[in-house]
């Protein structure tokens, strides 16, 4: 009966999602829903950047993955620090955010959020600790800032917010070697509805593959 109940144990624990995970690789991908959006039809981000370079990409994005998270999230793989296990990697590309200005401050009076995010100086926070941690087991650091999306519902109001706590990341990367800041406003701006998804929020598999490929552009030349 024993020996039972430690297997059930460990099914459902697999089940939940807390089963040993790949710790080590070439390019891992964590985040939020602008990373994980079309993962159902083999054309998200991640994806993108694996046949774009032709090597090994794990992607742990989650749709509501955020970078400060309570214990529940957490165990319902929503908190992004949490999708960077211990081991090592060649390239960990991330992004984040936007989940947690949205729930704890409604995108409105976000100051002190965005500072336990990345503070003034640009070098603490949960954001510059994340990327310490990367660099730290080797790896080389995209931080994939957000696009603007006008019509969206879901985070109205959130992107000057957004823009003040990427011109922060931005600085953090410029000073850090390994570590670079991509602005998808360079690639997918304001206009380009064509590229998001009926929500007018996430990327369409077009706007998946943009981003995937200049993603990918950056790591080609930094490799």
């Amino acid at each position: 009966m024993r020996l039972f109940l430690i297997a059930a144990l460990f099914s459902a624990l697999a089940a939940c999602g807390v089963a040993p995970r790949q710790q080590a690789g070439d390019i891992l991908v964590i985040g939020d829903s602008v990373f994980a959006w079309n993962r159902s039809s083999g054309q998200d981000v991640g994806r993108v950047i694996e046949m774009e370079l032709n090597r090994d990409v794990t992607s742990r994005a989650r749709l509501g993955a955020q970078l400060q998270s309570g214990r529940l999230a957490s165990l319902g793989g929503l908190s992004i620090p949490d999708q960077l296990t211990s081991g090592s990697w060649s390239w960990v590309v991330m992004n984040g955010g936007a989940n947690d200005l949205a729930r704890a401050c409604g995108c409105q009076r976000c100051d002190g959020v965005i500072d336990q995010l990345i503070g003034p100086d640009a070098m603490t926070g949960a954001i510059p600790d994340l990327i310490s941690r990367a660099r730290n087991q080797g790896a080389q650091v995209i931080w994939a800032g957000y696009y603007e999306a006008p019509a969206s519902r879901s985070f109205a109001g959130c992107h000057p917010w957004l823009v003040t706590m990427e011109q922060r990341i931005a600085r953090y990367a410029a000073a850090k070697p390994g570590v670079y800041f991509m602005d998808i406003e360079d690639v997918i701006d304001a206009t380009a509805s064509h590229l998001l998804a009926p929500d007018r929020t996430h990327p369409n598999s077009t706007g998946s593959a943009v981003i995937g490929r200049f993603i990918a552009t950056r790591i080609i030349a930094e490799s």
